[in-house]
């Protein structure tokens, strides 16, 4: 029987949080959870496929509710199945969501839809009894690697947080296996960061790298002026020193700092991605590409990005997506992705890793579970199913 998609809901979750970055709080942060429902049945269960939004842009229930789901309810059903008739077509089923939109402006759609993405391959995986990452190597014609890098993210502003705190902080990573580490920059004045960042390479002692994030933060003078700071250090990348689509600035800033650095979580589209390696200056021998999937039209937008990477010359290895989700996981283990982020303690549950999974020399091994593997992590399945089932 040709499967078909029979509901899809959606529910704005709270994940706030009192830390910041440079740029924003998270004390109203939210993320939409959806569920696509199938009427395709698998060891006795209804499929269902699950996805979210990432961190630091907000749900989109509204989007959801009122556009982008409608338009995959009300299409011929018939129009959303591949070749074979017994499985959905995630591009066909993009196509119908971004049916009479305008090109340009992403905005909050490409979030929407992207959350909506992630449900529909989530589905469309569980429906062929396959881990994601396995189904998309064998599209592409590559071998799988379930052994994936992940660095832990954190570092955050936090209301009295010293130095001391973020010393431990940095140490419980070590603890957990994580060879590299990311910390904030920008929401202090530049000596304060400096001593910030010193203190962690201290607590460091040479047992992991550090990486630093501006957010957007730096106008061009500031951003050379932390770059000129920063070549004292050796760190793993400089990221997202100035506006994300201010190719300029971070042309100009190549011209400052040597060393590695990371940008793209906050383009959301492949034109955008193809601007960003035209005009940015960016060095595929040393620097990073974050784009991320849940916030710029889901997957079937992501590999067009990874298209315009060959295009350019770069390796996928060079990705390492924003966001710290399973979704990326699975992407970065079927294509060959550099690796992914990793929040340890912070935006669950929708971050992080499904149970039993552990960080071993700052590496995760993905187990053999059907789509996402969303159900592998009970706390996060828990909300899942309260949502569908």
């Amino acid at each position: 029987m040709a499967p078909r998609i029979v509901a899809i809901e959606e529910r704005t979750r709270p994940i706030a949080s009192a830390i910041r970055n440079a740029y924003i709080d998270f004390s109203q942060m939210t993320t939409s959870l959806v569920a696509v429902v199938t009427d395709v049945v698998r060891d006795g269960r209804r499929v269902v496929g699950y996805g979210f939004n990432s961190n630091g842009r907000y749900g989109q229930g509204g989007l959801i509710r009122e556009r982008f789901a409608p338009r995959l309810l009300n299409a011929d059903p018939a129009a959303l199945l591949d070749a074979s008739g017994e499985n959905l077509d995630p591009d066909r089923c993009w196509a119908a969501m971004m049916a009479n939109e305008r090109p340009g402006g992403h905005g909050e759609r490409s979030v929407a839809v992207g959350t909506l993405d992630m449900a529909i391959w989530d589905a469309v995986a569980k429906i062929a009894g396959k881990p994601l990452f396995r189904l998309l190597a064998e599209r592409h014609g590559r071998e799988p690697d379930p052994r994936v890098f992940v660095y832990a993210a954190g570092g955050y502003y936090y209301p009295g947080k010293d130095n001391t705190a973020l010393r431990a902080e940095m140490r419980s990573y070590l603890d957990r296996g994580y060879t590299v580490v990311k910390m904030k920059i920008g929401g202090a004045p530049l000596a304060e960061d400096r001593a910030r960042i010193e203190a962690v390479l201290a607590e460091l002692d040479g047992k992991a790298r550090l990486a630093v994030d501006a957010n957007g933060r730096f106008d061009l003078e500031t951003a050379i002026a932390y770059a000129k700071a920063l070549n004292d250090y050796p760190l793993f990348w400089y990221e997202e020193p100035g506006d994300p689509l201010d190719f300029h600035l971070q042309a100009t800033l190549a011209q400052f700092h040597p060393g590695p650095m990371a940008t793209g979580e906050n383009l959301f589209s492949h034109q955008d991605a193809r601007n960003l390696l035209r005009y940015g200056a960016m060095r595929p021998d040393r620097d990073w590409l974050q784009f991320d999937c849940a916030l710029s039209y889901g997957l079937c937008e992501y590999q067009r990005t990874l298209a315009v990477l060959t295009e350019c010359g770069w390796s996928w290895r060079r990705c390492i997506p924003h966001g710290g989700h399973q979704m990326s996981l699975m992407i970065a283990a079927g294509l060959g992705l550099g690796g992914n982020e990793s929040y340890p303690d912070l935006f669950q549950p929708y971050g992080g890793f499904p149970d039993g999974v552990r960080v071993e020399d700052g590496y995760v091994t993905l187990p053999d579970l059907p789509g996402i593997g969303f159900e592998g992590k009970s706390d996060l399945y828990a909300e899942m199913r309260a949502l569908a089932e």
